[in-house]
């Protein structure tokens, strides 16, 4: 696309749709290429007109003004490129639009693929994530976020105090889950492609449950069993990788093994200084500057620079010693790891950090926090029952009513007002309002 030049509407449209996400796509010559790189004007169309949450492909039919069986043969398309998700129950065909991340730049890279403009992409990826913050700002606002760091459970101490739960277990995770696959690690392969490669292995990426079912339809990742999950969790600790995933507590969707060198949320965090980009652990490492030497392994393997070597004097002697930054520390244990004199070691939180239960819960609390809930509401209101809604007012109850009111003043909705003024009032009976 040449400067000067307007995109065809469709395109500015879909920016437009992709931007409501609740992560969000800011305006730019460069995503807008991006997008005419993988859709088709027609798919641009049809994609702005897909809710966020599952819809009937008969629905979808109706809203798009489109044939059934046009429209079956477009999603599939689609869908097998990794531009919306596709999954089918009870006999029955559902989508959903997918959003830039955790979305069609990572189900663009999960694979490797022929005759596809994978490389012109990754440069055009990089200038958008990378060159300006916007975008990183955009996904990042608020404290609730997409992933949250897992600690290293070999790394915890030993002893009945210890307090972990299934859910912060990446080995407890992997095991309960019903299905698992693997794929490569979008962000090592773009950055493979984009010219800027690391040595850390590719085929890492966990995607889990639903997340593995879908992907492995859509033919973006590989079915394993949970046994080869396990060894490619360990493969990955042994490689250095620190682990991240899903932020949810229930049915945990991917795990990803990351590295600072490509990893997207990292980068956010190291190169705009966005601290909360991934949610830390319970957990934080600890430094015992007399056991330390200062030698900077662990400093050299923190993946978001939380570790440095301190260099002073004690008792009149040159001395160094390792200093952790708390508020970097993602509380991945991966340092330990490396530490050869036992002085890091993980030690729980003063404050336990907040986990939301379920993907729903994660969204909505992230479209509040992002002043998006009035966009997610009039998205998917169609396709929602009365219990999604309920549990949106549920979240509405627990939320300070400031940050409420701006999540739905851009709409200046009077229904959306009223909902929000009869969750304030309903004292946490929040399901008799729907």
């Amino acid at each position: 696309m040449k400067p000067g030049i307007a995109p065809p509407q469709a395109y500015q449209l879909l920016q437009q749709r992709l931007d409501r996400n609740v992560t969000g796509a800011p305006a730019s010559l460069t995503f807008l290429r991006i997008l005419q790189l993988l859709f088709s004007p027609a798919e641009a169309d049809l994609a702005r007109r897909i809710p966020t949450t599952f819809v009937a492909l008969p629905k979808l039919a109706k809203r798009a003004a489109l044939a059934e069986d046009r429209l079956a043969d477009m999603v599939t398309s689609m869908a097998e490129r990794g531009l919306i998700f596709d999954i089918e129950h009870a006999g029955q065909r559902y989508v959903a639009l997918a959003p830039v991340v955790i979305g069609f730049f990572e189900f663009t890279y999960m694979r490797a693929r022929e005759n596809y403009p994978t490389e012109e992409l990754a440069q055009l990826f990089d200038e958008y994530f990378f060159e300006r913050p916007d975008f990183a700002r955009a996904v990042f606002a608020g404290q609730t976020q997409i992933g949250r760091a897992l600690v290293r459970e070999e790394a915890l101490p030993a002893g009945d105090h210890t307090e972990i739960l299934d859910w912060e277990r990446a080995s407890q995770i992997v095991e309960t889950a019903s299905s698992h696959a693997v794929s490569l690690c979008a962000c090592r392969n773009h950055a493979q492609q984009a010219g800027h490669a690391c040595e850390h292995p590719q085929r890492t990426c966990l995607s889990l449950n639903l997340g593995a079912d879908v992907l492995v339809r859509q033919g973006i990742a590989e079915s394993i069993t949970c046994s080869e999950a396990m060894d490619i969790l360990e493969q990955a600790k042994r490689a250095g990788l620190a682990q991240t995933g899903d932020n949810v507590q229930r049915n945990v969707s991917y795990i990803c093994n990351c590295c600072g060198c490509s990893c997207g949320m990292m980068n956010a965090i190291r190169r705009f200084d966005l601290r909360n980009a991934i949610v830390t652990s319970n957990w934080i490492a600890l430094v015992e500057p007399e056991r330390c030497n200062g030698c900077g392994r662990c400093a050299k393997v923190c993946p978001v620079n939380a570790l440095t070597v301190n260099h002073g004097e004690v008792d009149g002697r040159p001395r160094k010693w390792a200093v952790r930054d708390p508020d970097l520390c993602l509380g991945c244990g991966v340092c330990s790891a490396v530490c050869k004199r036992g002085a890091l070691s993980m030690q729980q939180r003063e404050r336990r950090v907040f986990t939301p239960e379920t993907t729903f819960d994660r969204i909505v609390a992230m479209a509040i926090e992002r002043g998006k809930l009035g966009d997610l509401l009039l998205d998917n209101l169609e396709g929602w029952g009365y219990e999604a809604l309920a549990r949106v007012v549920q979240m509405i109850e627990k939320t300070p009513l400031t940050t409420v009111v701006n999540a739905i003043a851009p709409l200046k909705s009077t229904f959306l007002a009223a909902v929000v003024r009869a969750a304030r009032a309903s004292g946490g009976n929040a399901s008799s309002l729907v």
